[in-house]
């Protein structure tokens, strides 16, 4: 079944669409929510909105995003899948640590896959951080982790974790092995956290 065009220039125009989207925005603002940050990013992208709007919220998203990492390290707490709010930081954190890693940024974006790493309360995604964070050490440039390490063909967008590259050309156990010098010079940059426990 084909989904219905949306006219964007009459929703552009609806008072209630108008209304719902500034509601949005309210509750994101006032709730500090990350995950209706997205919703409203999602919406603005969608309906072409200016492009210092969409920059507001992405900034919004990002720096909210660390604010919760930083005190969620302070308390030992870590990202639950479960949680909206916790998956929607999660993922501002990854897209921040990507766009890191594009622009060549290799400490602060080994920094961030070690943090996730640590954080994320999942297994599979725990090791797809670190994998993430190996290859940076490794030295292997961006464009060669998406073309040659990542798997993205067959990524399931209806899955809440789908933004998160997790899949590989080799199974995860096996990368983690060839990267074992990388695996434990990165666990050994995460004792510090692990100490302050």
């Amino acid at each position: 079944m084909q989904q219905p065009e949306i006219d964007i220039e009459a929703l552009k125009k609806d008072e209630n669409f108008i209304n719902d989207l500034k509601k949005l925005e309210i509750e994101m603002m006032n709730e500090k929510s990350i995950d209706k940050g997205y919703k409203l990013l999602g919406t603005k992208l969608a309906i072409e909105a200016p492009e210092d709007e969409i920059n507001e919220i992405f900034t919004f998203i990002v720096n909210q995003a660390f604010d919760v990492l930083a005190e969620n390290l302070t308390v030992h707490k870590g990202f639950s899948l479960n949680d909206p709010e916790d998956l929607a930081t999660a993922r501002a954190i990854y897209e921040h640590g990507i766009q890191r890693y594009s622009e060549n940024d290799i400490k602060g974006s080994k920094e961030i896959f070690l943090v996730l790493h640590h954080t994320i309360e999942d297994d599979d995604l725990k090791d797809a951080m670190m994998i993430h964070a190996c290859a940076v050490m490794a030295g292997h440039s961006f464009e060669d982790f998406i073309n040659n390490l990542a798997d993205t063909s067959n990524i399931d967008e209806m899955s809440p974790t789908a933004f998160f590259i997790q899949s590989f050309v080799q199974p995860n156990d096996i990368l983690l092995q060839m990267f074992q010098k990388y695996v434990k010079l990165g666990k050994s940059d995460l004792k510090v956290l692990e100490e302050s426990k």
